[in-house]
């Protein structure tokens, strides 16, 4: 049991989150590159995400091993994002803190996504069965690609000194 939930319970509601930090975080994105102010969906995006990875940590495991660095991380840059964003109003350096930080959050979990889909997705497990091989490094590499893309894009675009309210 984990906070009063059977694993497989707490396993769902974990699942559940990270969807809604992946999905609030496409929109959180689209309105960062559309020059919109962060409203509800960033906040969403930042407070499901950091659910997220507090949540992951609850899960039993014998040792520290690579999604507990990757949740520190996260948590790290999420703490980032937010004191960019609610503390610092993004203004001067913080709005470009903000754009990387809130990217990277992001690409936290699309990398786990990506780990999960290789190792419960019975066809991607044929193409990469250790997660080392190279359809499931490239599969990486592509969505990094694209997370940088969007980075310099929203570091370009966003101005939330001038956007419209989102």
């Amino acid at each position: 049991m984990i906070i009063g939930l059977s694993v497989g319970a707490f396993t769902t509601l974990h699942v559940i989150i990270s969807l809604i930090g992946l999905a609030s975080g496409v929109l959180a994105v689209a309105a960062m590159l559309g020059d919109r102010k962060p409203g509800l969906w960033t906040a969403v995006f930042l407070c499901s995400t950091i659910l997220t990875s507090a949540t992951g940590f609850l899960f039993h495991s014998a040792k520290i091993g690579p999604p507990h660095i990757v949740g520190a991380l996260s948590l790290v840059v999420l703490a980032i994002a937010c004191a960019a964003l609610y503390g610092f109003r993004l203004k001067g350096a913080w709005r470009t803190v903000y754009v990387v930080t809130a990217l990277m959050a992001l690409w936290f979990n699309a990398f786990v996504a990506v780990v999960q889909a290789f190792d419960k997705i019975a066809a991607l497990k044929a193409l990469a069965p250790t997660g080392s091989e190279p359809p499931f490094l490239a599969a990486q590499l592509v969505v990094l690609a694209v997370f940088v893309a969007l980075g310099v894009l929203g570091a370009k675009r966003f101005n939330p000194m001038l956007a419209q309210p989102a």
